[in-house]
């Protein structure tokens, strides 16, 4: 599903043509080590400042919007401490029925959720926020969200049980995963993987580009010739 630019958030200045600055380090303002795993295996080696922003003080509700402001509002808080960078701030919700749910507060709330998302589909969407930071000023921004629909399985009771004990699903959006225990959960995926993992590489090399910077440049590895 195509990425959607940001209509209800309003990044801090508009995006510019080109960069003619360097860049400075890549910084990823996010706890996810599925974040992080998904950066290093595409070539980057990003130093990992978490916001601290306080998620549920965002009162909006829309999940579309919801997950561009929270990505908004991490990689500000990361912007306003640093002196340079190219900052990704990112979040994630499941979209069921136009309701938004991040992480489960307990296992019996994910419990709850797996009786709802049986057997069903769901939207998984992910905002990212790209914030180019220049001597302690943002020169640059773009805010954009991507979705893969995602198609739940009907896990048994044991298998279920088994799945909460586990502690994973009250660490995830949607209270499952597609890269670790959930994926024998999840029948498939219309999308990109990444986008159900929490960060969609080709939005992100969209929202790159239209700051006039080319990840390729970022990779933290020269790739040899064949």
């Amino acid at each position: 599903m195509a990425g959607q630019r940001a209509n209800p958030v309003t990044p801090p200045i508009p995006a510019v043509i080109a960069i003619t600055v360097s860049i400075g380090p890549l910084i990823l303002a996010s706890a996810s080590s599925g974040r992080l795993r998904l950066l290093r295996h595409a070539g980057f080696d990003p130093q990992v400042v978490v916001s601290g922003v306080d998620e549920p003080a965002v009162t909006t509700t829309e999940p579309a919007a919801l997950v561009m402001e929270l990505a908004l509002a991490k990689a500000s808080a990361v912007a306003a401490a640093i002196s340079d960078g190219l900052i990704i701030g990112a979040d994630s919700v499941l979209d069921l029925d136009g309701i938004a749910y991040g992480k489960p507060v307990d296992a019996d709330d994910a419990r709850r959720r797996w009786s709802i998302q049986a057997g069903r589909s769901g939207v998984l969407r992910t905002g990212q926020a790209l914030l180019f930071v220049v001597g302690g000023e943002i020169r640059a921004s773009d805010v954009s969200a991507a979705a893969a629909t995602v198609h739940f399985g009907r896990p048994d009771e044991a298998e279920l049980k088994a799945y909460l004990h586990s502690g994973e699903p009250v660490q995830v959006a949607g209270a499952f995963t597609i890269d670790a225990l959930g994926a024998q959960f999840v029948d498939s995926i219309d999308g990109n993987v990444g986008t159900v993992i929490g960060l969609s590489l080709p939005l992100l090399r969209a929202q790159a580009a239209r700051l006039g910077i080319r990840l390729t440049d970022l990779w933290s590895t020269v790739w040899p010739t064949r």
